[in-house]
């Protein structure tokens, strides 16, 4: 007789204990640990034998893709929807998950019938939103339910192109004894939506609600269990929105989809560089704009540095779209190498826009914007700033050189201030942007200050 082996794990990040503990010291979560019986000594006779296909004999013509209809979303998925997968969407709440996957079901390129399950809203709030962003589609079929074994049965027996299910916080199995929410709901409903999907060859989107820390709330075995994980970004304040994957089994996770938010829903914009400088103030000193890389797509945006006399015993140091560490090192850096004395001045540091900047490239553009600030001289408003700054006040060299130039030149800048030892790569644009090469910090303040 088969002997059981009783044990605790943790439904957030794996971590297995002979005994309960109220909270994982792993990941630090409350209450995620959970009894699980180990059958040992299994006998193997009824079990089925496990099919197995060689590679030459498998069809790959039979997963093909399906375009959205947005090209936006198109980039960040890979070049259009896979047959069969799993994508799972997560934001903060009123960022536009429901809005873009609506405005998804309206633009898709299938005449296939396509499934819209609401649990949070009912068909009278979901036909106001369709109607709202212009959803007039006979193969659209809205549904408010939270019962996950119908909605599995929905998929198997209809078979859509396309399902989606708004959220998976919200929906529950009779089966599991858990309140809808819970972790053990939101993995087990979302182990058979996958299945349900893949067996009808469905694409499957799933809404997830994220918490505090914006993580998709529930178990991170979640992520684990799909596809493809997107994320959609942006500020409160701002109408600017960033669709990003983190995740994708099918594509580059390195790509992003950028987006404006409007009454009629997410306008999909074409030219972000020209949409994030709109409105610059060209005369004002502490502003400069460099070219960042969001994967493979070159974005212009503005670094702007505000550094003014402090009243307080200790400087304050606040930065928004920039990690405020990294800000406090080129500080130190400038203090040592330029010999700008910053030790008793407060100093702000924004990237307008909403953008969050982690690249490293844009170390030498914030030092300038430091400086042009401190000194109240301007920078030249047609020049671009771009390098990573060591704590012996060298500039390093940035990747994608030549992509982060070409929009540069596609924007009308006409004056470039790059590491020395990106010369190289650069110097085919040389008829059309004035390229300076810098190897130190004070250089590259020197050159970037309008004389």
């Amino acid at each position: 007789m088969a002997k059981n082996s009783n044990y605790f794990v943790c439904t957030s990040c794996g971590y297995e204990t002979v005994k309960w503990m109220g909270r994982c010291p792993s990941c630090q979560e409350w209450g995620t640990f959970e009894e699980v019986t180990e059958l040992k000594n299994l006998k193997t006779d009824s079990v089925r034998e496990i099919q197995l296909d060689s590679v030459d004999n498998i069809d790959y013509s039979d997963s093909h893709r399906i375009n959205s209809g947005m090209t936006e979303v198109d980039r960040v998925l890979g070049g259009g929807i896979v047959e069969g997968s799993v994508v799972l969407v997560g934001g903060d709440p009123g960022i536009g998950k429901s809005t873009i996957l609506l405005q998804l079901c309206r633009d898709v390129c299938t005449d296939n019938q396509i499934l819209y399950i609401s649990g949070e809203e009912s068909i009278s709030q979901l036909g106001l939103r369709a109607k709202r962003i212009g959803l007039k589609r006979k193969n659209v079929q809205l549904a408010s339910e939270t019962d996950t074994d119908v909605i599995c049965k929905a998929i198997h027996d209809k078979k859509p192109a396309i399902a989606i299910v708004d959220s998976i916080q919200t929906v529950y199995s009779g089966q599991i004894s858990s309140i809808a929410g819970s972790v053990n709901q939101i993995k087990n409903s979302t182990l058979m939506l996958v299945n349900a999907a893949k067996k009808s060859d469905t694409a499957l989107f799933i809404v997830g609600h994220v918490t505090k820390e914006g993580s998709i709330a529930g178990p991170k075995l979640l992520e684990h269990m799909v596809d493809t994980v997107l994320y959609i970004e942006g500020e409160s304040g701002s109408s600017f929105r960033i669709l990003r994957g983190v995740k994708n089994r099918f594509g580059s996770t390195n790509e992003i989809g950028v987006f404006e938010m409007c009454d009629k829903g997410l306008i999909e914009v074409t030219n972000p560089s020209a949409f994030m400088l709109e409105g610059r103030n060209l005369d004002a000193p502490g502003t400069v704009v460099m070219p960042v890389l969001e994967g493979s797509r070159p974005l212009m945006v503005e670094i702007q540095a505000l550094v003014c006399p402090t009243n307080f015993t200790m400087p304050r140091r606040m930065s928004a779209g920039i990690d405020q560490y990294r800000v406090n090192m080129l500080m130190a850096v400038i203090e040592k190498n330029a010999k700008i004395r910053l030790y008793n001045y407060d100093a702000y540091i924004n990237v307008a826009g909403g953008i969050k900047i982690s690249e490293t490239a844009s170390d030498l553009a914030v030092i300038t914007a430091i400086a042009s600030s401190y000194k109240g001289k301007k920078l030249d408003s047609r020049c671009v700033v771009l390098g990573e700054v060591g704590l012996t006040g060298e500039i390093r060299s940035v990747n994608g050189i030549d992509k982060r130039i070409n929009e540069a030149v596609k924007m009308g800048y006409t004056k470039a201030i790059i590491p020395n030892v990106n010369l190289k790569s650069a110097m085919q644009y040389e008829n059309q942007i004035e390229i300076i090469g810098v190897s130190a910090i004070s250089q590259a303040i020197e050159e970037a200050l309008v004389k």
